[in-house]
Formats: C-alpha cells, sequence, structure tokens
C-alpha cells in the first residue's frame, strides 16, 4: 500500500495579511531616513544599489496589482510550496523592472507609502480564494501572499546586510510564513522520509528519499535556525559555510542537504 499523500500546509488568512503589511512596515519606517550615500551602497544581489533594493520592495507587492488586474485562470495548477522554483526564470525580467522602477523614483518613502496604502485598499476588495496567474501558475490571493513574506524576509535581510547599523526588524509571523514555505519546498523537491529537517520554532518536514523514520530519534537531522534557514534556502550562504561557522547541525549519513540547495534564486 503507497503511503498517504501529506496534507499541504495550511496559512491563517488573516495573519498572513497581516504579516505582509507588517513586514512592509518595518521596511518603509527603517528607509525613511537613509542618506543619499546609503541609496547608493551596493548589495549583495549582483549590482543592485540600496536604492533598487528598496524599489524592489515596493515591486514585489505591485505583484499583486498587477496579478488581479490580469483575468482569473480556470483553475489552480501549482501550490505555493512549488512557488520557490519558479523564480529564477523570471529574474532577468524582474532586474529589468526593478532597475526602470528605481530610476523612476525620486522619492522612495512616498513611494512606498503609496503602495503600503494601495494594498491596504486592495487587500478590503478581494476574497482570499480568487486565482492569480502569477510567474509560478495559478495560485489563490492568499497563498500567493504567503509567498509575499519570502518576498520581504529574504529582501530585508539583504538590506540589513547592505547598511552598516541598519537593523529592520522581522515581524514573527512574516519569518515564520517564509520559514515553514521554504521548508515546504525542500520537501517537495526531495520527497521521502529519511531525514528531519528542523527549524524552530516554526518548521518540521520529513525528506529525502530512504528509509522512513516512524519513531523515536530520526536517525538523519538537521537542524538550524530561521534566518540561517532563509538565507541557506535562498543562495546567501552555502550549506558548507553554515556548517563551518556552526550555523547548523547536522547528524546521520543522509543530513548533508547541502547540494538541494538553494531552492530559489
Amino acid at each position: 500500500m503507497p503511503p498517504a499523500k501529506k496534507r499541504a500546509r495550511s496559512y491563517d488568512p488573516a495573519r498572513t495579511r497581516a504579516a505582509v503589511l507588517a513586514q512592509f512596515g518595518n521596511v518603509r519606517e527603517a528607509v525613511r531616513g537613509l542618506t543619499p550615500e546609503q541609496l547608493a551602497l551596493p548589495t549583495r544581489l549582483g549590482d543592485w544599489t540600496v536604492q533598487e533594493l528598496i524599489a524592489h520592495f515596493g515591486m514585489a507587492l505591485t505583484a499583486v496589482h498587477r496579478a488581479l488586474d490580469r483575468p482569473a485562470p480556470p483553475r489552480q495548477d501549482v501550490t505555493v510550496a512549488e512557488w520557490p522554483f519558479a523564480t529564477a526564470a523570471a529574474a532577468a525580467a524582474i532586474d529589468e523592472f526593478t532597475r526602470d522602477l528605481a530610476a523612476g523614483r525620486s522619492d522612495l518613502t512616498a513611494y512606498l507609502a503609496d503602495v503600503e496604502a494601495g494594498l491596504r485598499a486592495l487587500l478590503t476588495e478581494h476574497p482570499g480564494g480568487r486565482l492569480l496567474e502569477t510567474n509560478a501558475g495559478a495560485l489563490p490571493l492568499d497563498d500567493y501572499l504567503v509567498t509575499r513574506t519570502v518576498e520581504l524576509v529574504v529582501h530585508t535581510d539583504d538590506l540589513n546586510a547592505a547598511v552598516e547599523g541598519l537593523e529592520v526588524p522581522y515581524d514573527r509571523q512574516a519569518l515564520a510564513a517564509a520559514t515553514r514555505l521554504l521548508a515546504d519546498a525542500l520537501a517537495v523537491k526531495a520527497p521521502g522520509g529519511s531525514t528531519e529537517v528542523r527549524v524552530p520554532p516554526y518548521a518540521v518536514v520529513q525528506c529525502v528519499e530512504g528509509p522512513r523514520h516512524t519513531r523515536g530519534t530520526p536517525p538523519n537531522v538537521v537542524e538550524t535556525d530561521p534566518l540561517t534557514w532563509v538565507r541557506l534556502a535562498t543562495g546567501r550562504v552555502a550549506w558548507k559555510d553554515a556548517v563551518a561557522q556552526a550555523k547548523l547541525s547536522a547528524s546521520g549519513e543522509r543530513a548533508d542537504i547541502g547540494d538541494l540547495l538553494p531552492l530559489m534564486a
């Protein structure tokens, strides 16, 4: 008898919406006082400057508007845990859009305020089940908003890394949703039950083909903190570097999942 199919994780729509708005608000407040010199600083995202990175925050949320402007697809054809695998194909278009946006916005503070106001209005008008055509496929609005937590958390980390002394806080619900989505993506990429990946306090997933663990301590365990997991899953830190820096623990012959990472570009 084949094993039962795992039920997809569900996300509380109200918490997701609050998390997106809270994390975007954290960013908007933090960048308000950045100087022209700070806006011109390089980031770890190719040759993007801080100004272009900030513009991208707005782009990540107005993507919801752009999707809602298109006709609703007839049916959902992708899960939210599959979304990370589609981001690389859209990288060139995202880069061009972001550069044009940054070049055309002299007042990023006002721009971000407009984006936030627009999103708040939009979320009162549309039901969470409304299907959107996204770069990954057709997803319900509520699921697509979960992907926005990944965008916001990942790029908040990029921003903090780029500007010395800047410490944009992470909304707990946003970090939790981003961690869980990326953990579930790993389970999609490497289905199985031989290895347990733990990211306390937010996520535990089983992955990698091999003998399935049922009781007691799993023979293959990976454990790390949420931000390190997000960085591993998105290529901000390499597996070998995280191990060398004691940012994760991995025990068991199937616990080296470095070849499965990153999950998204």
